[in-house]
């Protein structure tokens, strides 16, 4: 007898509400309220920042185990190890792809529109300093090979620990290619996982209950501490990323969503409660959850969403790429520091490794761009003085790029498998009511025992 569908699955959240009981709206108020709060009372903005720390915080706590759960789950319902497989190898193709294209949308927007030119900035006068240091002396010590490297965990403990989530993946795939090996005998401890997984989905709603006091926390700290002035400031640079990032959701990803027949705007506003929540708290990693709970509401496979998701998070960031490109070739115009087309290319080469991995490191962003500076040479590495401050602003374009660069990677690997019924996606994103495919559990291998968890 299948499991009853937990509190947090999407159909249980998607039953029609009052439009001011929606979660969105809230969010979406909160984010409001605290961009005035830190603007008029900049002092007390700043003195929220626990508040939005906290719950992104507690979001961070649950994102391990349920990586580990989804993932376990997702290959211990299919009926081979080949489909596990084949489905890693094409998400990785997918994500090589978009990677690529997304550091060269970067490097072609900075260099024609050259939001650098005219800054002159003194390398020798800039000084690293407080977190900024701490992020370049990070990225020095990592080579370009360093995702490779950091993909195995010392101690399985440690990886979920540290909150590591490239590590957690290695772990859960190796985990659940074991528990599918030993066959029958792993079968009650699969069982086990879908039950503990709507365990760890119940706690997450209780904390999605915080979700508009965290947004309002985190937004209220980020416009106090940092100001106003400071997007004015390098207000070119801010308005190119988000201009390019906007430019690839909208073009690039809505020509891959159009081959499907699915329209992009359609999809991003079926999501549109987990864009608000990253925006609320500059994290993609605070609508994971959602986002694999919303993607398996379209009728795709719970293995599928399971592998997908989780490594896009380290493997496919989008946004993370397209402002690799721009503030390394930024801070090169600023500084006067010449880059030939042979030079460009070579950073490009170099980015390709170092934006994989950095999923779920604090300062991630600057650490991958110190680590791709140091590694070419050609680009002093202290020239990223010249845009931490407004790198906050730009950490939420990244996640919401991220965020939907994942969304629409999940439903080409899924269209890849041949397990992608477009017509009833598109039903559900009419609706926006979240709702699994009638044949979805026919399409695992014990559907009886696969319980309808968000």
């Amino acid at each position: 007898m299948a499991a009853p569908a937990t509190p947090t699955s999407p159909e249980a959240e998607a039953t029609k509400k009052p439009w001011y009981r929606q979660l969105y709206f809230w969010v979406l108020t909160a984010i409001v309220t605290g961009i005035l709060t830190g603007w008029l009372w900049p002092s007390a903005g700043t003195a929220l920042e626990p508040v939005g720390t906290t719950f992104v915080a507690a979001i961070k706590m649950l994102i391990t185990p349920i990586v580990f759960l989804t993932i376990v789950a997702g290959i211990g319902s299919v009926d081979s190890l080949g489909r596990v497989g084949r489905v890693g190898l094409k998400s990785l193709l997918y994500f090589q792809a978009g990677t690529l294209v997304a550091l060269t949308i970067g490097l072609v927007a900075v260099n024609v529109f050259q939001p650098g030119a005219g800054v002159h900035a003194d390398p020798g006068a800039l000084r690293l300093e407080g977190d900024a240091g701490q992020y370049v002396k990070d990225g020095q010590g990592q080579d370009w090979w360093h995702f490779l490297t950091d993909l195995v965990p010392s101690s399985a403990v440690g990886a979920f620990a540290e909150g590591n989530i490239l590590q957690v993946i290695f772990f859960s795939v190796l985990f659940g290619i074991a528990l599918k090996a030993v066959g029958p005998i792993g079968e009650p401890l699969v069982e086990g996982i879908h039950r503990l997984s709507a365990v760890v989905f119940k706690i997450l709603h209780y904390i999605m209950l915080a979700a508009p006091a965290g947004a309002f926390g985190a937004m209220a700290y980020t416009i106090g501490t940092y100001g106003v002035s400071t997007l004015t400031s390098l207000g070119e640079l801010i308005g190119l990323f988000y201009g390019t990032s906007a430019f690839f959701v909208i073009v690039v990803l809505g020509t891959v969503t159009a081959a499907l027949r699915i329209n992009i705007f359609s999809l991003l506003g079926y999501l549109r409660e987990e864009f608000l929540l990253v925006l609320g708290t500059s994290s993609s990693e605070s609508a994971l959850p959602r986002l694999m709970a919303k993607l398996e509401g379209l009728g795709i496979r719970r293995d599928i969403v399971g592998l997908t998701v989780p490594t896009g998070y380290s493997f496919n960031l989008d946004g993370s790429s397209i402002y690799l490109s721009l503030a390394a070739v930024y801070i090169a115009q600023a500084t006067d520091t010449p880059l030939s087309l042979g030079q460009q290319l070579g950073l490009l080469a170099v980015m390709i490794l170092t934006s994989k991995g950095s999923g779920g490191i604090t300062g991630a962003g600057f650490i991958a761009l110190a680590a791709t500076l140091s590694t070419v040479g050609t680009v002093p590495a202290a020239g990223i003085m010249l845009i931490f401050g407004i790198d906050k602003f730009m950490s939420e374009c990244r996640a919401l790029t991220n965020l939907a660069g994942n969304g629409v990677a999940t439903l080409v690997v899924a269209r890849w498998e041949k397990a992608l019924d477009t017509a009833h996606v598109n039903r559900v994103l009419r609706s926006r009511t979240p709702q699994p495919h009638d044949g979805q559990e026919q399409q695992t291998a014990r559907p009886a025992r696969l319980p309808t968890k968000a």
